[in-house]
């Protein structure tokens, strides 16, 4: 089975090695000189892969059993058992994050290289596919090399050359209109887990801050989306998990006013509210109670914001004024701009709805013989290795079926 595969990122690279596996004669397209450009840079350059946590309900897609019937055929412990293949041993963190042991994206990208070397995967780099073209048994597909515009037919094809995110890596969304010729539906694509344009105001003070924080996204009344992480205060708005994992729904309300409300007590709302009403009514600092759970910095912020000395104690502190403090730490609101765009985003939203895939091997519902994984199709989860493993099970399962595919 002569089969094509274009795109060696995460999903690509998946694909070609199961597809040689189980007998399949493959030829690997990328248009970046490199295998896995973005595959080096992710979880900062450690390579966050997967993470225990992963269920269908985690995604944002059309169909959320379509995802639970792709995850259950190939999921974090077939994820596991394919990098021990490659020898990319894994480690899990405490809170259930699985990176190489190596801590390198590095080493799982030179593992990669090797497995498809070993695997005898034919692969141009440096090769931009420009056209394919269904044929009575198979498909001519039209690429530039060295060059020189040349063509070669396939049985099969599997389409893993990603979105729109990360631009610079290769990433610039160019096979979509020609997934539209062969009769595929293409949504926008759109940034997700992106940064968050805000104007700040008087909180720009706490940029370069950290805060782990509960994240609600409001359209007026009508809460869009909620989570919880990590957040960061920039020069230009907001980063960070915390505001990544709902970025594509802001993206997806473009002309809205949309509003965005911090609980910056959510991760530890119990203990606050234990330890105020201990002290309520003592001598101790207002500072000293805010400062068991926020950094100096903050501690100063919120101070300095609640007309409040460094000095006041809690039982000078009215009620009026605690309430209000309280309530703003529960629901801080702040107006949203936008998000970055694409260059700034680490996965795209948009593509082809997952309804046009079986979700069991990847083909098209259109097409017989084209397989679609990654971020052509309309998938997004949330930060924390959970896009990789949908990369890695969707590339992994259409290489194993595009060989028994007829």
């Amino acid at each position: 089975m002569k089969i094509a595969i274009i795109g060696a990122g995460a999903s690509g690279m998946a694909a070609a090695l199961q597809a040689a596996w189980h007998g399949g004669e493959i030829t690997l397209f990328e248009r970046n000189a490199t295998i896995g450009r973005k595959l080096l840079v992710t979880g900062s350059g450690r390579c966050n892969l997967t993470n225990d946590a992963v269920t269908a309900s985690k995604y944002a897609c059309a169909d959320s059993n379509w995802m639970a019937i792709l995850l259950k055929r190939f999921g974090v412990s077939e994820l596991i058992d394919m990098l021990a293949e490659i020898c990319v041993p894994v480690r899990k963190t405490a809170d259930g994050w699985y990176y190489p042991l190596s801590d390198s994206a590095h080493t799982v990208v030179e593992a990669f290289a090797s497995a498809l070397h070993q695997a005898d995967v034919a692969l141009f780099t440096s090769t931009q596919v420009t056209s394919i073209k269904k044929k009575k048994n198979g498909f001519a597909v039209s690429f530039i090399h060295d060059d020189r515009e040349q063509e070669a037919v396939f049985e099969q094809v599997i389409i893993s050359a990603g979105g729109k995110a990360y631009p610079s890596l290769g990433s610039r969304g160019e096979l979509f209109p020609v997934l539209e010729e062969l009769g595929h539906t293409v949504l926008p694509k759109r940034p997700a887990l992106a940064p968050l344009l805000i104007d700040l105001g008087k909180f720009k003070s706490l940029q370069g801050i950290r805060l782990n924080v509960g994240a609600t996204l409001w359209d007026g009344s009508r809460q869009l989306a909620f989570a919880a992480g990590n957040l960061i205060f920039t020069p230009w708005g907001l980063n960070g998990p915390a505001v990544m994992d709902i970025s594509h729904h802001v993206s997806t309300h473009p002309n809205f006013s949309l509003e965005l409300s911090l609980n910056w007590l959510f991760f530890f709302q119990e203990e606050f509210n234990r330890l105020l009403e201990q002290k309520r009514f003592s001598s101790l600092p207002l500072r000293i109670l805010l400062g068991a759970f926020f950094p100096p910095k903050v501690v100063a912020f919120l101070l300095k914001d609640a007309h409040l000395t460094n000095e006041i104690s809690l039982q000078q502190v009215n009620d009026i004024t605690l309430e209000r403090l309280v309530g703003r730490l529960k629901d801080t609101r702040l107006p949203i701009k936008s998000v970055r765009g694409f260059e700034y985003c680490q996965v795209s939203a948009g593509g082809i709805p997952v309804t046009e895939a079986d979700p069991q091997t990847l083909e098209s519902r259109r097409v017989k013989g084209l397989f679609l994984t990654g971020e052509t199709l309309d998938v997004v989860g949330p930060c924390g290795g959970y896009n990789l493993q949908y990369a890695f099970s969707s590339g992994a399962l259409a290489g194993r079926a595009s060989v028994s595919s007829q």
